[in-house]
C-alpha cells in the first residue's frame, strides 16, 4: 500500500481504507436484490367470467392459434378499456393450459418494471440459471433475449399472455415481443393502431350482442330478474362487458336489501339520486384497481395520452361527451377549439390519440363519423371539472349550429343533419345536469328546434314529434313553459301533432301556447301571430272552419302591416287563407268569392319574390287549387294542380305528404271533370302513399280510401 486509497474490490468484495484512526460500526440489512411476481403460471385477473359469453367467431381462432403443432403467431386483442379483452385472454389461457398440452404463462405488460420481471421468471420457469437470470437484472446480457432464448428451446409447446400492454412502445423498444415455433402469444392492448404491431393478427373486440350481454347479467345474479330485464338493463349499460360484470357482482352481493333488475335499471335512470357511473363502481371488488372501475379506467388512457403529449385528448374528449353515444358526424368537428385547452389545429392530432387508444371509433358510411361508447361518455362527464362546463355545452351548441341550417328546405335533409337527433337531446340532457346558466340551455334548444324543423320538412312527423317532446320534457326541468325557447319547442310539438292525424291534440297544445304568447308577449309579438296562424290548421280539420278563417285573417292582417305583401311570412298566411276560401264555412259568399279572388295575386307575388320553383309558389298554386276545387271550379283547379305537381315532384322525393295532398286535389278535379279512370290512377297513389308515410289509421289516409271508393263506385 502506498498510502493512497488505491485499493480495489470484485464481486461482492469490499475494502475499507483509511489515513488515520478510524471506528467503525457495520450494520448488514439482508433484503432480496430483485423480486419478480408470485407466479406467472396462473392468471392475474380480477373477477373471471363465470361463462365466457360472445366471442365465438375470436374464440375459434384464438384456440386454432394454440391447437397442436401450432407456433409462430402473435394475437393483438385490441380494444376499449372493459370490452373484455383480459376475459377472451382468461379463456384461453385456461383452454390452452386445460384441454392443449400447453404451459401457459401471463405477464402483465401495464409498465416496464412488471413486463421485465414477469418476462425473467418465464425465463426461470423454462430453465435459465441464477447466473444467467442475475446477468440480465444486471445488464450485463440483454434481458429479452435471454427470455426468447428459453423459450425457444421449451421442450413443452406454451402460450404467453402480455395482459394490459397499452404502452407498446415499452415491448417494442426492449425486443419483448416476438415469434417463437415452440409457442403463441397474446397481447392484450387498447392501443389499436396497427403499426405498433408489425406481423401479428390483429383481433378487435367491442361491445357484446344484446342476447349475450343479458345472459352476461344472468349468469353472475340468475335470480334478479326475467331474461327481457336483463336485456334492458344491458341496452342500458352499452353491452360493455365491464358494465355488465359490475351490475351482475352488485345484484349477486347485496344482503340486507338485495335489489332486481328492474329496480337496478331504474338506479342507472337515475331514481332515488344515483348517478349511473357510481352505481356501477359500487359492484367492484373492495380494492379494485383502476382499470376495474368504471370512473377511473379511461383516466389511464387519457393519462398516456398526456405523457405523450397530447393533453388535448381529454380536452376533446370532455367536448365529445356533451353529445352521445350514436354515430356523430365528423364534419361537426371542423373548427373545433375550446381556447387554450384545444387549439382547432390540434383537434385532429387529439383525435388520432383517441382512437389509437380505443377511446372512439371510427364508423364508415355515406356519412364519415365517429362513436364513443356511452358509458366513456357519461364516466368522463361526472369527472369533468364544473368550471368548464358552461364553455363545453356553449362550443357544443355553436358546433351544433354550424352544421344544422337556419331554414331548412323542404324535402330530403343532408343525411348529416338528420344524425344529430341524439346529440341535441343529449347535449340538452347535459346542459341540465350539469346546471348550467338557463339562457345557454336556452341556446340549446334552439339548435333542438332547427333539427326539430329539419326532420318536419323532410316529411317524417312522428320523428320530429319525438324529438320535440322528449327536448321539451328534458327543457322544462329548468326553463318555465312560457319563455321563449319553449314556447317555440311547444308549438313544433302542436305542429307535427296535426301532421300525424291528432287534431283534438295538436289544438289543445296551439291554444296553451296562443294563450301564452298573449299574456307574456303581447297581442302582436311574431310568437303570438305564428300561434295563432298554426291553431287555424288543426280548426280547420276539426270542422271549425269559421275559427279557423278568423285566426287566419287576424294574422294576415297584423303581418301584412308590419312585414308588408310580398314578405315571406305574410305570403304563407295569404295562402294558408286562400286554401280555406272554398269551403263553405269560411264566410258569407261574398267574403268566399274575394278570398278567392285573391289566387292569382298571391301565386303572382310568390312568384315575383321567389321564382317559378320556389316551395312559396308551388304551395300557392295548391291552395289555389284546393280552393277552386272545393268552390265547385273543378277546370281551374285541375290546371293548377297539375302546376303544383309537376313543382314538387322536381322540390320533393316521391311520397312526400305536400306530393300526396297535390295527387288528392287533382283526383277530385278530375273525377269532378268525368274523368274517372285518371281520378282512380291518383287515388290509388294517392291511399297506397299515405297508408305507408302516414299509416292506415291517419285521418288523411281513411279520407283518401273514401275518395277511391267513390270514384270506383263512379
Amino acid at each position: 500500500m502506498t498510502g493512497a486509497n488505491d485499493a480495489r474490490a470484485d464481486g461482492h468484495g469490499r475494502v475499507y481504507q483509511a489515513l488515520g484512526d478510524q471506528h467503525i460500526v457495520e450494520h448488514h440489512h439482508h433484503a432480496p436484490d430483485w423480486s419478480g411476481p408470485d407466479s406467472v403460471r396462473h392468471p392475474a385477473v380480477g373477477r373471471a367470467p363465470v361463462v365466457l359469453r360472445g366471442r365465438v367467431e375470436e374464440m375459434a381462432r384464438l384456440r386454432a392459434a394454440v391447437a397442436p403443432g401450432a407456433g409462430n403467431g402473435v394475437y393483438v386483442l385490441h380494444g376499449m378499456g372493459g370490452c373484455g379483452k383480459t376475459a377472451v385472454a382468461h379463456t384461453l389461457f385456461r383452454h390452452a393450459v386445460d384441454h392443449a398440452g400447453r404451459i401457459g404463462f401471463w405477464v402483465n405488460a401495464s409498465d416496464p418494471s412488471s413486463l421485465r420481471a414477469g418476462m425473467l421468471a418465464v425465463a426461470a420457469d423454462r430453465g435459465a440459471s441464477d447466473a444467467e437470470l442475475t446477468g440480465a437484472r444486471s445488464g450485463l446480457r440483454p434481458a429479452a433475449d435471454l427470455v426468447w432464448h428459453h423459450l425457444d428451446a421449451s421442450d413443452r409447446p406454451w402460450l404467453l399472455v402480455l395482459d394490459n400492454a397499452d404502452t407498446p412502445a415499452v415491448l417494442r423498444d426492449g425486443g419483448w415481443l416476438r415469434t417463437s415455433p415452440t409457442g403463441t402469444a397474446v397481447v392484450t392492448t387498447r392501443q389499436a393502431a396497427a403499426h405498433w404491431w408489425p406481423g401479428a393478427e390483429l383481433l378487435r373486440f367491442g361491445v357484446l350482442p344484446r342476447a349475450d350481454a343479458a345472459l352476461v347479467l344472468q349468469d353472475l345474479a340468475p335470480h334478479a330478474g326475467s331474461t327481457e330485464e336483463a336485456a334492458e338493463v344491458a341496452d342500458r349499460l352499452g353491452c360493455l362487458p365491464l358494465a355488465l360484470t359490475l351490475a351482475g357482482g352488485f345484484l349477486a352481493h347485496q344482503i340486507i336489501d338485495p335489489w332486481n333488475l328492474t329496480e337496478y335499471r331504474q338506479g342507472l335512470d337515475g331514481a332515488a339520486g344515483h348517478h349511473p357511473v357510481e352505481l356501477i363502481d359500487r359492484g367492484a371488488e373492495t380494492g379494485a384497481d383502476s382499470r376495474h372501475l368504471l370512473s377511473r379506467t379511461w383516466q389511464l388512457s387519457l393519462d398516456a395520452l398526456t405523457a405523450q403529449g397530447l393533453p388535448e385528448a381529454t380536452a376533446l374528449l370532455r367536448l365529445l361527451a356533451c353529445w352521445a353515444g350514436d354515430p356523430l358526424p365528423l364534419g361537426l368537428l371542423a373548427g373545433a377549439g375550446l381556447g387554450t385547452a384545444l387549439h382547432p389545429s390540434r383537434v385532429e392530432s387529439a383525435l388520432r390519440g383517441l382512437l389509437d387508444h380505443s377511446l372512439a371509433e371510427l364508423v364508415p358510411g355515406q356519412v364519415r363519423c365517429l362513436r364513443v361508447h356511452g358509458i366513456v361518455l357519461d364516466s368522463v362527464a361526472r369527472a369533468t371539472p364544473a368550471e368548464q362546463r358552461e364553455h363545453l355545452v356553449t362550443t357544443a351548441a355553436g358546433l351544433l349550429g354550424a352544421l344544422l341550417p337556419e331554414v331548412p328546405e323542404r324535402g330530403a335533409q343532408p343525411p348529416a343533419v338528420l344524425l344529430l337527433a341524439p346529440h341535441v337531446t343529449a347535449l340538452l340532457r347535459r346542459a341540465v345536469t350539469w346546471g348550467v346558466a338557463p339562457e345557454i340551455v336556452g341556446e340549446v334548444v334552439d339548435r333542438v328546434v332547427r333539427l326539430v324543423v329539419a326532420v318536419h320538412r323532410s316529411g317524417d312527423f312522428a320523428a320530429a314529434l319525438a324529438l320535440a317532446r322528449e327536448a321539451l320534457d328534458i327543457a322544462g326541468r329548468v326553463l318555465p313553459a312560457d319563455t321563449v325557447p319553449l314556447i317555440r319547442l311547444r308549438t313544433r310539438v302542436g305542429r307535427a301533432l296535426f301532421r300525424v292525424g291528432r287534431f283534438e291534440e295538436s289544438a289543445a297544445v296551439h291554444q296553451e301556447v296562443l294563450d301564452d304568447c298573449e299574456r307574456v308577449l303581447g297581442p302582436d309579438a311574431p310568437e303570438t301571430l305564428e300561434a295563432c296562424w298554426r291553431l287555424g290548421s288543426p280548426l280547420y280539420n276539426l270542422d271549425r272552419v269559421a275559427d279557423a278563417v278568423l285566426l287566419n285573417r287576424r294574422v294576415a292582417r297584423e303581418r301584412e302591416a308590419a312585414l308588408g305583401p310580398t314578405h315571406p311570412l305574410t305570403l304563407i298566411i295569404r295562402k294558408s287563407l286562400l286554401e280555406m276560401a272554398g269551403h263553405p264555412d269560411a264566410g258569407t259568399p261574398r267574403e268566399r268569392d274575394e278570398l278567392l279572388a285573391e289566387g292569382p295575386a298571391v301565386i303572382a307575388d310568390c312568384r315575383t319574390a321567389w321564382g317559378n320553383d320556389h316551395p312559396l309558389t308551388v304551395g300557392g298554386e295548391l291552395s289555389y287549387a284546393c280552393a277552386l276545387a272545393l268552390a265547385g271550379r273543378p277546370d281551374e283547379a285541375l290546371h293548377h294542380a297539375r302546376r303544383a305537381l309537376s313543382g314538387y315532384e322536381r322540390l320533393l322525393p316521391p311520397g312526400h305528404p305536400l306530393l300526396l295532398n297535390t295527387r288528392s286535389t287533382l283526383s277530385a278535379a278530375l273525377y269532378a271533370l268525368g274523368r274517372r279512370e285518371e281520378a282512380i290512377e291518383q287515388g290509388e297513389i294517392l291511399v297506397e302513399g299515405r297508408r305507408r308515410v302516414l299509416g292506415p289509421e291517419h285521418p288523411w289516409t281513411v279520407h283518401a280510401e273514401g275518395l277511391l271508393r267513390k270514384y270506383r263506385a263512379g
